[in-house]
């Protein structure tokens, strides 16, 4: 099996209706918006192009992943993949943010405060869970099943979240808390990782499927 086999492709979802007012998700389930539609069309079509077929998908429990991952399997004509979704790979839990407008909540607590809450690692907002919580759960499903999947020779499509999405790669690249506050992941951006044999990390490419409608 070539190394050019062992492949890890993740994907955030397209643009939610949260994403659109600017509102904390976390667990809640809103949909997707027309862009955040187009959006997951176009990051399976630009797959297409490029030559990706795939064995296995994941997704989150949540809608918006689950819609992002089906538009994207019927532009890459894969529509029958076998599919799991995996509560390990749910967005953070935002707490009391949840369905919080962003600016809303920079005045009921402070900026500083919600840009820690937002970005940092082990900064907890009330009621829900920081990045380092998060990453408790996601980098174990990542070592069990997408790394296991990865190493089989399997080329493996994960769909999930911002931050879900970002506690993974942390653990791929080695990225320090610090480094992690300036890593952001846009909707519908394609992230390529490629392996060794020995499970090793060989290169990394990333695509951000255009936000026009279309």
């Amino acid at each position: 099996m070539s190394s050019a086999v062992r492949t890890l492709v993740l994907v955030r979802h397209g643009q939610s209706t949260d994403n659109e007012h600017n509102l904390f998700s976390g667990f809640r389930n809103p949909g997707l918006t027309a862009r955040g539609v187009a959006e997951a069309k176009r990051a399976g079509r630009k797959l297409k192009e490029l030559g990706f077929h795939f064995d296995i998908a994941f997704s989150s429990k949540l809608d918006r992943a689950q819609h992002t991952l089906a538009l994207m399997l019927e532009q890459l004509e894969q529509a029958d993949l076998p599919v799991r979704s995996e509560s390990a790979l749910n967005e953070r839990d935002y707490g009391e943010l949840s369905g919080l407008n962003k600016a809303e909540a920079r005045s009921q607590w402070s900026p500083e405060r919600v840009h820690l809450w937002r970005k940092s690692y082990d900064a907890v907002p009330p009621g829900g869970e920081s990045l380092a919580m998060t990453a408790a759960r996601t980098v174990p499903f990542y070592k069990e099943v997408l790394a296991r999947s990865v190493q089989n020779g399997q080329r493996v499509l994960v769909v999930a979240h911002g931050n879900s999405l970002r506690s993974i790669v942390m653990h791929l690249e080695a990225m320090s808390p610090e480094a992690l506050m300036d890593f952001n992941i846009t909707t519908s951006e394609i992230l390529i990782y490629r392996f060794s044999e020995t499970g090793a990390v060989l290169g990394k490419t990333s695509v951000v499927a255009p936000s026009t409608l279309g």
